[in-house]
């Protein structure tokens, strides 16, 4: 498998929240981007920069084993949980973090191939529909959260639930590598882009 077969899609940050009728709004994990793929018995995660990271989440390759779907490539994030299950970037890094609540987990956004099937030129929202159907009751493997599907409804559930963001997208449209207007993404004031963990405002 190769670690790096097609660029990534990466959404665009914006300064404000918005609401676009028919778009779908998803927690930003405040995570490590990953790619999973699956080919019979062999697993892998990758980062975005092609590095192998598989030994270092042993319970995540395993639940991967366990899929049913082979010739399987996800796109999402592992990341760990706080008790209120806030994502916590920093705590990955730490090998006995303060109140946390879950092991490492793959929350993942997007389906890119199944069974051998490319499905980058599908919708999203089929793309999705797979998601499900493949991680059918994971506990370790699981679909990104999704937020109201008002737009501005899905910002307050942000800032009450304390969530570094969230990722807006065109149900319509089809996983293409590099920047792009089709996903959206609106951060937290007290989380800089570009920056890892939670940061409050006047800290550097």
């Amino acid at each position: 498998m190769a670690s790096s077969p097609f660029p990534l899609m990466h959404p665009t940050l914006v300064p404000r929240p918005f609401h676009r009728a028919g778009w779908v709004y998803e927690e930003k994990v405040d995570g490590w981007r990953m790619m999973a793929y699956k080919s019979a018995g062999t697993v892998k995660l990758v980062s975005k920069n092609g590095l192998d990271h598989t030994s270092r989440f042993p319970g995540i390759a395993a639940a991967l084993r366990k899929l049913d779907a082979n010739a399987l490539i996800l796109d999402g994030e592992v990341a760990v949980y706080d008790a209120q299950l806030v994502s916590r970037f920093e705590w990955l890094r730490h090998s006995s973090p303060p109140d946390l609540s879950t092991p490492p987990l793959f929350m993942a956004f997007d389906c890119l191939q199944t069974r051998g099937k490319d499905l980058r030129k599908e919708p999203l929202y089929v793309r999705r529909n797979v998601i499900k159907d493949v991680l059918d009751e994971q506990d370790m493997v699981l679909p990104a959260r999704r937020l109201s599907d008002d737009g501005l409804k899905a910002w307050q559930q942000v800032l009450e639930r304390g969530y570094e963001g969230l990722a807006a997208k065109d149900p319509t449209s089809p996983y293409v590598g590099g920047r792009t207007l089709k996903w959206l993404k609106v951060k937290q004031p007290h989380y800089r882009e570009g920056a890892r963990g939670w940061e409050p405002k006047g800290q550097s």
